[in-house]
This record gives structure tokens, C-alpha cells and sequence, in this order.
């Protein structure tokens, strides 16, 4: 047993040192690609946003990973709550009007090619768990939604007139969120949150190279990728929820003595409450800055 145990720890050692190794390289090569964007003479509104994107995902990868210490069954009710709500309103207020506005139909079609990509990794993301690989789905999922959305706004950044507070708001209101509740889920299983600085630097591995390079994609490609993105951060977000079933790592109730059931039924209320919560506070911002 002692044997099986220090094993697990190692692994455990190894799965850390792995993370931060990914996602040091995540972010060491966005700052490569941020010196070659200035010297060939990019627009910095593209630096900015790259750099916005990983600051606010960065900022909140951190607080997630510290209330992970937390054993009071309401808090992770709350913090997911909270975050996964944010996380869908922004996506309904920031990211499907940015696809359907660059082509309608192919918009469409890449929310739902993206948010069943996303249904597809969920349900085969277990067989992440037999690979030796220091990034679990939640962490891959929002890496792919980041390159896509990167990708977009690299093609089309000087199209745009100013850096807006709705930018700053559209950035922060989903990459903050998302690193809180991602962080959240990965400090509860052991795993290194180091890795979220993948997908925190994932817009502007994307979007610096394609902005230097010229790249302009057409309207409906632009539309399709967005979508893609869009598509695929609502899934994450939808995932996120908290559901109060058995086993449920954002509702746990297993270790509860009393009438489980009832606690359980209490616990959705509180889900159900913080949720609504997280995305009044994104409408509210989002009203404000309109």
C-alpha cells in the first residue's frame, strides 16, 4: 500500500512538472511572437488583445486552483456556479454575435460543428487518462476554442477601429471565468494548473503569426471558425455547470451524513441560484459598456 501510494505521488510529481513545462512553452513562445509582431510593424490592438486574453485567463487560474482547499460542500456549488454562468451568458453575448456577424449560415454551422466537437472530446476524454499526457479535456477543450477564435482575430484585426471596452469586457467576461473553473476542477484532481497557460496563450499563437503573415480569410471562413470557437466554449461552459448527482465533483454530497437527498435537492437550488448569478453579472457589464 505505502508502495501503490508513494507511485501515485511521483506520477502525481511528474503530471505537475509536466504542466508547468507545457504551459512555460505556452507562454515563453508568446512572448517570442510579441517581439517578431513588433518589429515587422503589427498593429499593437492585436499584441493587445493577445496579451488581454492571457492575463485574464491567467488571473483567474490561480483563484480557481486556491479555493480547491476549500472542504465546505457550498463553496464549489457557488465558485462553479458562478463561473460556468458567466461563462454562458459571454458566450451568448460576445462570441455567437462575432460568428453570425462574419457569414450567418457558416457561423452557424461551426456552433454546432463546435459545441458537438466539444460533446465528442467530453464523451472520449476519457481515454486522455490512459495516455501520459500532462492536459486533461476541460484544459485541451479551451486550447482548441482559443487557436480558432485566435486564428479569426488575427485575420481580421485591422478591421477593427479601436480597442473597445466591450473588447476588454467580451475578453475578460469568458478567459477568467474559464481559468477560474478550469483551475478549480484541475486542483480537485491533483493535476497541474500549470497548463492553463496553454490556452491562455493560445489566441495569440494564433492570431500573432497570422497578423504577421498577412493571412486574410474570407467571410465565410472567418464565420466557420468563430463558430468553431464559439461552439466549442459553450460546451466547456454548459460542462461546467454544476450538477448534483453522485459522483459529481462541483456538487459533492457523498460525504454527507444526513438525508442526502434532501441536501442534494438543497445544493441544486443553490447551483441553480449561483448560475443565474454569474450570468446577471455578465449582462450587467455588458449593459454598462453597451
Amino acid at each position: 500500500m505505502v508502495g501503490e501510494h508513494a507511485v501515485r505521488e511521483r506520477l502525481r510529481h511528474r503530471d505537475v512538472g509536466q504542466g508547468w513545462l507545457l504551459g512555460a512553452a505556452g507562454g515563453f513562445a508568446l512572448v517570442a511572437l510579441t517581439v517578431v509582431a513588433l518589429g515587422t510593424g503589427v498593429n499593437w490592438k492585436l499584441v493587445a488583445i493577445s496579451w488581454t486574453a492571457f492575463g485574464a485567463m491567467a488571473l483567474g487560474a490561480p483563484l480557481g486552483a486556491r479555493a480547491a482547499a476549500s472542504e465546505h460542500p457550498l463553496e464549489p456549488v457557488w465558485e462553479y456556479g458562478l463561473a460556468s454562468g458567466a461563462m454562458v451568458a459571454s458566450a451568448a453575448l460576445f462570441l455567437v454575435p462575432q460568428a453570425l456577424g462574419q457569414h450567418g449560415r457558416f457561423g452557424s454551422l461551426g456552433i454546432a460543428v463546435g459545441f458537438l466537437a466539444g460533446y465528442v472530446g467530453h464523451t472520449l476524454g476519457h481515454r486522455l487518462t490512459h495516455l501520459d499526457v500532462p492536459v486533461d479535456r476541460t484544459t485541451a477543450e479551451l486550447t482548441v476554442h482559443a487557436l480558432f477564435a485566435g486564428a479569426i482575430i488575427g485575420g481580421i484585426y485591422t478591421t477593427m477601429p479601436s480597442l473597445t471596452s466591450v473588447l476588454g469586457v467580451a475578453l475578460v467576461a469568458h478567459k477568467a471565468p474559464a481559468g477560474y473553473a478550469a483551475a478549480r476542477r484541475l486542483a480537485d484532481q491533483r493535476r497541474s494548473v500549470g497548463a492553463l497557460l496553454l490556452p491562455a496563450a493560445a489566441v495569440g499563437l494564433v492570431a500573432l503569426p497570422v497578423g504577421i503573415l498577412g493571412i486574410a480569410p474570407n467571410s465565410g471562413l472567418q464565420g466557420l471558425f468563430f463558430g468553431v470557437a464559439a461552439g466549442v466554449f459553450l460546451h466547456v461552459a454548459v460542462d461546467l455547470l454544476p450538477e448534483c448527482t453522485t459522483g459529481s465533483e462541483s456538487c459533492p454530497a457523498g460525504s454527507f451524513d444526513g438525508d442526502v437527498h434532501a441536501f442534494r435537492d438543497r445544493l441544486r437550488a443553490h447551483a441553480a441560484t449561483s448560475a443565474v448569478v454569474g450570468a446577471a453579472a455578465v449582462v450587467a457589464a455588458w449593459w454598462v459598456v453597451g
